[in-house]
């Protein structure tokens, strides 16, 4: 029966037919396009983004919206999304949506670029671009509220600065004093040796399989910057190997799989619809977080693990399975966000967050950027940045226009905090579980009672839900304290 309801869900599903299109775009992009490909690609992205916009206002919207009845909490929450998304897009001049595309494509490969020469100053002009844009994006949307809230606002429904700065002033300093703590005992152990790319590809397979990703609806291939990319039925990620450093390519595989078994595991009524991707990337990334760091470098997992690779590569320098544990979790001074210890982490956060609020409120400028980041990572870890791709260069985000990004990893670590201890408290033999690299009990669990539900409920109220308690930094940093003053004898 034709009602004002249906006509909306059709007409989103062929919008949201198109926005998976476009995603594939980026995954081509990261993976497969020829570098010469870089301007054509700007233009497809830029007219993609075009169309997309014209059809998230179009004007039978409103009219559908006005009309359509909510018969179930289901159609609520596709009503709710459809809404916000229509109020907001409108918000935003289609030439404008339509220059972000652009300017962000080609941005993207000049920080690449850049990256890979250490030179900051080629980067600069294309980031003052893609900043003024965003700012006129996120001001258009605010109107007179806080811009960068409506940054935010388009990663995370309903935080804002000062709530998440409330949070995360909570977390700094037990970090520190832990860090502090930890650096004054003896370092952990290390891996030793080379580890091919062929066996790191092997095992990386395997993992994946492991955490429960499904093969026949994703692949896995190489990136720079490793990520996950589309929902549903085709749920695609990216690793990258190092040979002195295989832990980079497992983990940063387990961490793309937690966000591509969310995508996959959302109930399949709600396939192209809102509800039909996370909810928000903080809950996105306790999904990543968990699946890396609480279950993949825990003790029991460790130890499955420890032998899966001298299987695959040998000696690997590491005697027993408690050093392994000690060298997977070990705690050591580093530059790269995506490589560092879970102590140290949300430091590096915290320090993006800083910086990029700054930069939207024009408290500090592109030119001095570099300077900033310096500046703030010698105070906050206590050495200096060697060169850009170990500092301001090194992640993609600020290319792509993700401000208001960066801070929903450390509200993914929150949640995730919140999440493990529910978990733990449901199914209390999990250990016996890891240890055979079976990891099911704890992906069951997460699918059941985050991941099936897509976009139903408000973030927050996901992993209240789940938890059964209001989302609190205290279990992620009781967590943090217990396990790495366990390891270190503190």
């Amino acid at each position: 029966m034709t009602t004002p309801y249906n006509d909306l869900l059709d007409f989103e599903r062929e919008t949201q037919a198109l926005a998976q299109v476009a995603g594939r775009l980026g995954w081509d992009q990261e993976t497969m396009m020829p570098d010469g490909a870089v301007e054509q690609r700007a233009e497809e992205h830029g007219a993609m983004a075009s169309v997309l916009h014209a059809r998230r206002i179009d004007p039978r919207i409103g009219g559908w919206l006005a009309a359509a009845v909510a018969e179930d909490a289901v159609a609520e929450a596709q009503l709710r999304h459809i809404r916000r998304s229509f109020t907001r897009t409108a918000k935003v001049p289609a030439q404008l949506a339509s220059a972000i595309a652009r300017e962000t494509s080609r941005a993207h490969r000049i920080w690449a670029q850049a990256r890979a020469d250490e030179n900051v100053a080629a980067f600069l002009p294309a980031l003052e671009k893609v900043l003024a844009l965003k700012r006129e994006e996120a001001q258009a949307i605010a109107g007179d509220a806080d811009p960068y809230n409506a940054m935010l606002d388009d990663y995370e429904p309903g935080a804002t600065a000062v709530q998440l700065s409330a949070m995360f002033g909570a977390m700094r300093p037990r970090l520190v004093a832990l860090r502090d703590e930890i650096r004054g005992q003896g370092p952990a152990p290390i891996l030793q040796g080379t580890f091919p790319e062929a066996g790191q590809m092997t095992l990386t397979k395997e993992l994946a399989l492991a955490f429960g990703y499904d093969l026949n609806n994703g692949r896995i291939d190489k990136a720079i910057h490793p990520f996950s990319s589309g929902s549903g039925l085709d749920v695609r990620i990216t690793t990258r190997t190092n040979p002195n450093d295989p832990f980079n390519c497992f983990y940063s595989t387990i961490h793309e799989v937690g966000h591509a078994c969310y995508e996959q595991n959302i109930d399949r009524t709600y396939l192209l619809t809102p509800l039909g991707g996370g909810v928000s990337m903080g809950v996105h990334e306790s999904q990543s977080r968990i699946f890396e760091n609480q279950l993949g470098r825990s003790r029991a997992f460790a130890g499955w693990l420890y032998g899966r690779m001298r299987d695959t590569f040998g000696d690997i320098g590491i005697a027993s399975e408690d050093d392994f544990f000690a060298c997977v979790n070990r705690v050591a001074d580093g530059y790269i966000r995506t490589e560092s210890d879970e102590v140290q982490y949300n430091l590096h956060v915290l320090l993006r967050f800083d910086l990029e609020q700054a930069l939207v409120r024009g408290d500090l400028a592109v030119a001095d950027l570099e300077a900033a980041w310096n500046d703030r990572f010698a105070s906050d870890f206590g050495f200096a940045v060697d060169k850009p791709s170990n500092g301001v260069l090194q992640d993609v985000h600020w290319s792509e226009g993700l401000f208001g990004y960066f801070p929903t990893y450390s509200l993914g670590n929150v949640y995730a905090g919140c999440l493990h201890t529910a978990l733990r408290n449901t199914v209390p033999n999990l250990d016996d579980h890891l240890a055979r690299g079976d990891t099911s009990p704890a992906t069951v669990w997460l699918r059941e009672n985050v991941q099936q539900h897509g976009g139903l409920f408000q973030p927050r109220e996901v992993i209240a839900r789940a938890s059964g308690a209001t989302p609190s930094e205290a279990p992620l940093l009781d967590y943090l304290e217990a396990k790495f003053g366990a390891i270190y004898g503190i």
